[in-house]
């Protein structure tokens, strides 16, 4: 009897090493979440592995913390309640860092710039618009009141598409380019698919994401208008984290510095988007 006792004590000992075990090695992960559907910053390949610029920079950036990582998809519509809630330790999606954000959670230092631009199919009426090439909302004056004036008289009653929870939404909602007919969907594929189906006049989102579409697509989709920072843009993309994952943020904050020193996200950059968008 002791003996069979003294089986089912190792037995269960083994049991409860295994277990601290495997929730040890849980704990010495980053998770991060990201999206998966707005390439080239983060996607999923034929097979359905999640790649893109932000996949491929989230491992370097794992190796300098010294970290193991694991890449959790998440639908950007809950992004952030996902974080906040402790399904992942960090967010890379895309996510510009922005005021309204920073009320919730706390972003790294910007690993990129991330421009925004309207987008059109080619012939569309939209294509003239006279602006300068890029409009900074941060800095104000005649100049950037000029082009706003001139969008507001453009865009008078189009049909303007863009995804939902984004800054290109607030944006849009803003008033600040008037009254239009904005409508918005959960990805920036199904935004694509409705610009070239004819169901948007005209599309919001990240430049990088309509050139790198029209390139994989071979769809008519053009660039009109400037590229936007600045204001409700933002001030680049960060990792977004926990208010409270202070030691996680000063890890990130260290790793981006080394990474950005060392050349990595420049070369990331280029491989994913064809230029250097790095911070």
């Amino acid at each position: 009897m002791e003996e069979i006792m003294n089986v089912i004590k190792n037995i269960f000992l083994t049991v409860l090493l295994s277990l601290f075990l495997i929730s040890a090695s849980s704990a010495d992960k980053i998770r991060i979440g990201t999206e998966g559907a707005y390439p080239p910053w983060n996607s999923k390949d034929a097979s359905g592995k999640l790649i893109g610029f932000e996949v491929e920079l989230a491992w370097q950036l794992c190796r300098y913390i010294g970290q193991q990582c694991e890449i959790v998809e998440q639908d950007w519509d809950g992004m952030i309640p996902a974080l906040t809630s402790k399904k992942f330790d960090a967010i890379m999606a895309g996510m510009s860092i922005t005021e309204e954000r920073m009320k919730t959670i706390n972003f790294s230092q910007g690993y990129a710039d991330e421009v925004a631009s309207l987008a059109v199919m080619k012939g569309s009426d939209l294509e003239g618009i006279d602006t300068p090439d890029a409009v900074n909302l941060n800095l104000g004056g005649s100049a950037v009141n000029k082009a706003m004036k001139t969008l507001t008289s453009a865009l008078s009653g189009k049909t303007v598409c863009t995804q939902i929870g984004t800054i290109h939404q607030n944006f849009l909602e803003s008033g600040d380019v008037g009254k239009i007919n904005l409508k918005t969907y959960k990805t920036q594929d199904e935004v694509n698919l409705d610009l070239t189906n004819g169901r948007c006049d005209v599309a919001l989102a990240a430049a990088v994401a309509f050139t790198d579409y029209a390139e994989k697509s071979g769809e008519a989709v053009v660039l009109v208008g400037p590229t936007f920072s600045g204001g409700a843009f933002g001030n680049g993309v960060g990792v977004g984290i926990r208010k409270d994952d202070t030691k996680l943020l000063k890890a990130f904050n260290k790793a981006i510095d080394k990474a950005r020193k060392d050349g990595h996200i420049s070369r990331i950059a280029i491989k994913w988007f064809g230029f250097d968008a790095s911070m």
